[in-house]
């Protein structure tokens, strides 16, 4: 059973990649970072839970909360399914396969057999397209593959297993309106909205804040590390390599906010996208920052990324209240 034709040739970040897919199915060809500057997705986390062996930075909203964002700003049918049976689990993959929509799946990726790296991670997406009698047949980001496949024993594990940020065998179809969605309105919409809420987060972890408190910390970083080579520089990979199309995810925001302006002409977007070129090679900086901290163990390393933090703090800050600006049509 495989549907045909299905594919987002270099998707850089899982879940855009997957509705890439979806909507390419139907006909809507977006690029990715226009997907992700729809669904509302920039933001910032600092994560650091006691169960955690080390801090964790985050770049963008919560799993899945991207593609919700999409279907609603684009008028699309989203059908979601959720269950604790890996009976229904599969049937509900199985029946839109048959129908001849391809799957988005949520699921933890340790599990995949393509991949090399084995770390527990929940908020994972990909496309499913077709399965054969062992196998099931995925698009994931061009990092891990493009076209890939993992056993279905494989598959059935990821989709249920349980933990941070995991999902309870998550499985969704996209249809697509009968006539492609203009993108002015969304465009501001999005824009705005995801400006209010990096500007008024509603913890100190999250947005500008959660920037300002990863600036205070960070100087604590090779305390805090109970491996600091390897800690550190698995942080600043993360950064620019973990999915998020580099700079954690500045540079796709960047590239969407200039893709916005050949379709929106206002000068606050226009501003927002220089003030966002200009910010997205500093957490380049602040990522070599910690790489090399972990690699010599020279505290001074960490101190040139908080000063970096505690001004793109200030810079993504007064970015936003430009891009909040944007009026509505």
């Amino acid at each position: 059973m495989i549907i045909e034709k299905v594919a987002f040739p270099g998707g850089q970040h899982c879940e855009t990649t997957t509705l890439g897919a979806l909507l390419r199915h139907e006909g809507l060809d977006l690029s990715e970072p226009m997907l992700f500057g729809l669904g509302e997705g920039l933001g910032f986390v600092y994560w650091d839970a006691r169960n955690m062996d080390f801090p964790f930075l985050g770049g963008r909203t919560k799993p899945a909360t991207i593609t919700r964002t999409v279907a609603e700003r684009l008028g699309l049918t989203l059908h979601v399914h959720e269950t604790t049976s890996p009976r229904r689990a599969w049937q509900n993959v199985a029946a839109a396969l048959t129908a001849g929509r391809p799957v988005g799946l949520q699921l933890d990726s340790y599990h995949l057999d393509y991949f090399t790296t084995k770390v527990h991670f929940g908020g994972h997406f990909v496309a499913m397209y077709g399965y054969d009698d062992t196998h099931a047949h995925l698009i994931d980001t061009a990092q891990q593959g493009g076209a890939v496949t993992t056993t279905l024993s494989s598959l059935a594990l990821a989709r249920a297993e349980r933990g941070p940020m995991t999902a309870r065998n998550l499985s969704y179809t996209v249809v697509g309106p009968a006539v492609r969605p203009g993108l002015g309105d969304a465009i501001r919409t999005a824009v705005r909205n995801n400006a209010h809420a990096f500007l008024d987060p509603p913890i100190a972890n999250l947005g500008h804040r959660g920037i300002g408190k990863a600036a205070r910390q960070v100087t604590r970083w090779l305390e805090r590390a109970g491996d600091p080579t390897r800690d550190l520089r698995l942080a600043a990979s993360l950064m620019e390599h973990g999915g998020t199309g580099g700079a954690l995810f500045r540079a796709m925001y960047r590239d969407f906010l200039a893709e916005c302006a050949t379709i929106v002409d206002d000068d606050n977007l226009r501003l927002g996208h220089r003030m966002y070129a200009e910010i997205a090679p500093l957490w380049t900086e602040v990522a070599g920052h910690i790489a090399a901290a972990g690699t010599t163990g020279d505290p001074d390393q960490l101190t040139r990324a908080s000063a970096i933090l505690s001004d793109l703090a200030d810079r993504e800050r007064r970015a936003m209240q430009t891009l909040a600006g944007i009026p509505a049509a």
